[in-house]
């Protein structure tokens, strides 16, 4: 399920932005991208972003800006004069020129953090405010699982309105069963045993007959929806009920034997499929 969250943080000489997104996934699989002063806390980062939403492809991305004098990042000089000094020679030697300071600025360790290692305040903030970014996704999350639990009220309710148009046929299937052997009688041009045909009828009848199907297709659609309304971590579940909701469909119309009936199923199936893939952005 997607989920987007952000939230900036304003402490002494630096801004703090915090953001997070959320694509589905099977796995909680969290890609963090920190500054190197948080790398400390990275493992405690991962921990609270996996409890807090379980499952997903999640992307944290956290961001400092410098505001004051006090946190700007000192240049490490004896790094940068060593640096320096290579790249004259190397300029020399090769008769090449460019913007040599720049490109020392730009060198590993050449400019380090005010801070060395992070304080408990700090980490104190950054932690609520990881919590609050986290909240604010999960929020996103619920309002897009409303609108997916509608879409799925609807799929529902439109299997059902196909079954129903199915009902009025049965009498009709019924018939044409009965006709058909009268037919195939016919033409052998024999005596017919009444009570023999009445058995053999019966027994396509019951071949045919679909009231099982039909029951246990309410009942899954029936179970499908407490599950909606029940929420919390059911995406699984939903998955599972789908399949047995596909199997009494698929049931359906090997029984059919009717054309109209066919297309009923067609349908049902169509939206069975809507129903499959929105299921898989369900936790």
């Amino acid at each position: 399920m997607t989920g987007f969250g952000k939230k900036v943080l304003q402490l002494p000489g630096k801004k703090i932005s915090i953001e997070m997104k959320s694509l589905n996934s099977k796995q909680a699989d969290i890609n963090l991208r920190l500054p190197s002063l948080y790398r400390s806390k990275e493992g405690d980062i991962r921990q609270l972003i996996s409890e807090s939403l379980i499952r997903g492809k999640i992307d944290c991305n956290i961001n400092v800006e410098v505001t004051g004098i006090e946190s700007a990042p000192r240049i490490n000089m004896e790094l940068a004069e060593g640096y320096l000094k290579q790249l004259k020679q190397l300029s020399d030697a090769t008769g090449t020129s460019g913007d040599l300071l720049g490109s020392v600025m730009r060198l590993p360790d050449v400019l380090q953090s005010a801070q060395d290692e992070l304080g408990d305040e700090e980490w104190k903030i950054l932690e609520q405010g990881l919590l609050d970014t986290l909240e604010a996704l999960k929020e996103f999350r619920a309002s897009e699982g409303s609108r997916l639990a509608e879409d799925l009220q609807l799929r529902l309710q439109n299997i059902e309105e196909a079954q129903a148009k199915v009902v009025p046929l049965e009498e009709e299937r019924r018939q044409r069963v009965k006709d058909k052997l009268m037919r195939s009688l016919e033409q052998l041009k024999s005596d017919v045993d009444q009570e023999r045909f009445e058995q053999e009828l019966i027994y396509y009848l019951e071949k045919y007959d679909i009231t099982e199907e039909k029951v246990r297709l309410s009942s899954h659609i029936q179970y499908f929806r407490e599950l909606i309304e029940e929420g919390n971590m059911v995406g699984k579940k939903l998955g599972f009920v789908s399949q047995e909701i596909g199997r009494e469909i698929n049931t359906l119309g090997s029984k059919a034997n009717h054309a109209e009936m066919q297309r009923l199923v067609v349908e049902m199936k169509d939206e069975l499929e809507k129903i499959k893939e929105q299921a898989l952005n369900i936790l």
